[in-house]
């Protein structure tokens, strides 16, 4: 007690709360911004902070964390855009709510669930972390296979129209996975004699492009001038009178689930290399077949978008647990913050919790405090975050595209990814237009190189039988639960038919 008593002190101290709010602001900026993610933030800060007490450095960068993260949705919601990977889930009913003039109710949601999720997942953090490591240490090829395949069947869940056109948007991203470097025998593969392919087809940069520029582009297709002014107003007019905070039969009625996908978005988080992106849309996915309403799902549901803001932030906990307690990061944020520690001569394991036990409590406070600074600056500053959709649609547009570019650019300092994301953005445009949905296509990029490699490495294990998948106890129930949710509809359709309850 005695040692919590004093993190308390230590987190509290001027000094200190001064750098964890100074990566609160600074990580709500970049994360706002499309392509300038958190760990980037991080890999900026981590140099600078080196100069400071770790203490001090550390409540930056875990301020920036939390907070770019929670961010992300602000541009998901306001205008289509993910301003971080992990935020993609929230495009799916943040834009809808938007549409319908509910942006501040949107906004509000984003930063409440966001930090219900950050606390959570901090929560497990404190008193589940070490059987959470366990768990996870002993994950190998199958259940990283099994995993992936559990996600893919999200694909048919984030199709906002023809199921089919989701399974061919999907697959197509799955088949750009497989360009860059073969993941067992080290060869090239489909990158057209380009250096700039050999690491594949990068994720940033065509997810920019297909949620933002893409959008761009449809909305200038169907822009109707004569109708802008009007829109404009209505908009404003909405903005004007709508509420940030939702009521209590608003949070009554997604509580179950927000708690659920809390403890999905925990686990999730704890598996390294599966992070809020992946988290947040089997989080949308699983909640859109519990929900008492999941016609609503992707149409503008504040229980779709709550569930989304509270996987993705609650990974955080999980992910800082795998790099603790094991030294192994979660995530690629957690793959820099372990070289931020090395820095200061401390080396993440075990021996944290023993070695460095009160700069450990130090963190899980500073990450509990953290959520909480967000949450009231994210309040406050809500509606002046909505103000910004009453100005001129053009200058929406500008700013989006010069956003896009920087960002894309800002990843490698490279011009081939800005033309990566020029392409990406063309390519959502004609999904548009063409009733395919991007958010498929996004997930099979994201989730095609981990299915592949874990898969043929999985089967050079077995020596080609594929009975090695449920053989393991972890990976057999991901396959079990796979197969039931493919299954679902059928057997809701037999449970309960004609919309039987």
């Amino acid at each position: 007690m005695a040692d919590w008593l004093n993190g308390v002190w230590n987190v509290l101290d001027p000094g200190v709360f001064l750098f964890l709010t100074l990566g609160v602001v600074g990580g709500g900026v970049i994360g706002a911004l499309p392509g300038l993610t958190a760990t980037m933030g991080i890999a900026i800060l981590t140099p600078v902070t080196f100069w400071f007490e770790p203490t001090k450095g550390f409540a930056m960068l875990i301020g920036l964390w939390n907070s770019a993260i929670f961010a992300g949705g602000i541009t998901a919601i306001l205008i289509n855009t993910p301003g971080t990977p992990a935020s993609i889930a929230s495009t799916f009913d943040g834009y809808p709510l938007y549409k319908q003039g509910k942006g501040g109710l949107a906004l509000g949601i984003n930063v409440i669930y966001s930090a219900f999720g950050g606390i959570f997942g901090t929560l497990v953090l404190m008193f589940f972390s070490f059987p959470l490591a366990r768990f996870t240490i002993g994950f190998g090829a199958t259940e990283y296979f099994a995993l992936a395949l559990f996600g893919l069947t999200m694909m048919a869940a984030v199709s906002t129209g023809s199921i089919l056109k989701g399974l061919i948007s999907g697959f197509t991203g799955i088949l750009l996975s497989t360009v860059g470097i073969d993941p067992m025998l080290a060869m090239k593969r489909f990158t057209l004699g380009s250096v700039y392919l050999i690491d594949g087809v990068l994720f940033l940069p065509v997810m920019i492009g297909m949620f933002g520029l893409g959008e761009v582009l449809n909305q200038i297709f169907e822009h109707r001038p004569s109708v802008e002014a009007e829109e404009r107003s209505q908009r404003r007019v909405n903005l004007s009178l709508g509420r940030v905070i939702p009521n209590w039969g608003e949070i009554r009625s997604s509580l179950k689930l927000t708690v659920i996908c809390a403890a999905i978005g925990t686990v999730v988080g704890a598996i390294p290399a599966a992070g809020g992106d992946i988290a947040s849309i089997i989080s949308w996915g699983q909640s859109r077949k519990w929900s008492k309403h999941p016609e609503e799902y992707g149409k503008g549901s504040l229980e779709g978008l709550a569930v989304s803001t509270v996987s993705n932030n609650s990974v955080l906990g999980g992910a800082l647990t795998t790099m603790l307690t094991l030294g192994i990061p979660g995530d690629a944020a957690t793959a820099v913050l372990i070289g931020s520690l090395m820095m200061y001569g401390m080396q993440p394991g075990p021996k944290m919790f023993t070695e460095f036990r009160p700069f450990v409590i130090n963190i899980i406070l500073l990450m509990l405090l953290a959520n909480l600074l967000f949450l009231v600056i994210g309040l406050v500053t809500a509606k002046a975050s909505a103000k910004v959709l009453a100005v001129n649609q053009r200058t929406v547009w500008v700013s989006v595209c010069v956003l896009c570019v920087v960002g894309s650019f800002a990843l490698n300092n490279s011009y081939f990814d800005v033309l990566l994301m020029f392409a990406a953005g063309l390519i959502g445009f004609l999904f548009r237009r063409c009733g395919y949905a991007p958010g498929p296509f996004i997930l099979g990029l994201l989730l095609g190189g981990m299915l592949e490699a874990n898969l043929r490495r999985a089967l050079v294990i077995s020596q080609g039988d594929y009975a090695i998948f449920v053989q393991r106890p972890v990976s057999c129930v991901l396959l079990i639960v796979t197969v039931l949710t493919l299954a679902w509809p059928l057997i809701k359709g037999r449970l309960f038919p004609a919309g039987g309850k």
